[in-house]
């Protein structure tokens, strides 16, 4: 079917596997280890890491880096636990480094 358009996705910088649809985005004014990041309400296709506390420019969190499933290219982390009340809407997010993903179907 000509003309038909698929969801504005994000993929693995590193091997296209499609990780966010552009609809999850919640924030692009999040900074990652790498410099921007998004903060996404879901991610597919990844593989959460171990959980553990860090010390975020937020506050402290618990959190996990995401793994690209396919090629285990780290693009970012899961909030697994916010201690500020204030920062307790991150809880469940992810966060995607802008220079870890590309855009397709834009």
């Amino acid at each position: 079917m000509a003309g038909v358009i698929g969801p504005r996705l994000y993929s693995c910088c590193n091997c296209r596997n499609e990780v966010a649809v552009h609809d999850d985005v919640i924030s692009k004014t999040f900074q990652g280890g790498n410099g921007r990041a998004f903060l996404f309400s879901h991610a597919m296709n990844v593989v959460v890491g171990l959980k553990e506390d860090r010390q975020l420019m937020t506050g402290l969190h618990t959190v996990a880096d995401v793994y690209c499933s396919d090629c285990r290219e780290v693009l970012g982390w899961k909030y697994e636990r916010a201690y500020e009340e204030t920062q307790k809407y991150k809880e469940g997010k992810f966060i995607l480094e802008k220079s870890k993903i590309v855009k397709e179907n834009w």
